[in-house]
């Protein structure tokens, strides 16, 4: 059951720099601490992304920082999602520097237990892989997952993407198979 969190003040200010009919995406700011605690304190998500399954309040807190520092350097992060009409926060989608040389950027997402199963994970890459191809220039988008999540594994072979290898992801200490997309794969796909 979705908990009753109206944000009448983010629902006000409308604070979304991309949109869809139902999800808006915000930036995060450090008194978004509530939100990331109620993502990343979730063991249920947290198991396949970091090695201990686990992220303790300050592992939080760093990881909200990181998120904040990786925006003001590169533009990009695994940015909040609200649903537009309550402000409630779902969980995370977005990008971050994979090799910025070639204009590769990976692409993340995290939902809140209680959005599972809603078509809003492929909803909010089909919106970031859109932003990052037509606003971030990006040449290719990268994903990877743990090998135990097979619902990731699904939403990344609905989304298009083409397995290259297994790459190892030192958060976890596991090899995750590994996909990449490029802007031309993406627009054949999507029809423009």
């Amino acid at each position: 059951m979705v908990k009753n969190n109206f944000d009448k003040e983010r629902v006000a200010n409308n604070k979304y720099f991309i949109v869809s009919d139902r999800l808006g995406f915000g930036i995060w700011k450090r008194c978004d601490l509530k939100n990331a605690t109620e993502l990343w304190g979730n063991s249920k998500i947290t198991k396949y992304i970091t090695a201990s399954g686990k992220m303790s309040s300050s592992d939080i807190e760093k990881r909200l920082i990181k998120e904040i520092e990786t925006y003001k350097e590169n533009k990009v992060q695994y940015w909040p999602i609200f649903i537009k009409a309550t402000g409630e926060n779902v969980g995370v989608c977005g990008l971050h520097p994979y090799n910025i040389k070639n204009k590769i950027f990976e692409m993340g997402v995290h939902l809140k237990e209680e959005y599972w199963g809603r078509g809003i994970a492929m909803e909010a890459c089909i919106l970031v892989m859109k932003y990052a191809f037509k606003e971030v220039k990006a040449k290719e988008i990268f994903v990877g997952h743990n090998p135990k999540n097979t619902a990731s594994e699904k939403l990344i072979k609905k989304l298009g993407f083409t397995y290259i290898k297994d790459e190892f992801y030192k958060p976890t200490g596991l090899y995750h198979p590994s996909y990449i997309i490029s802007y031309k794969e993406f627009i054949n796909l999507t029809n423009g």
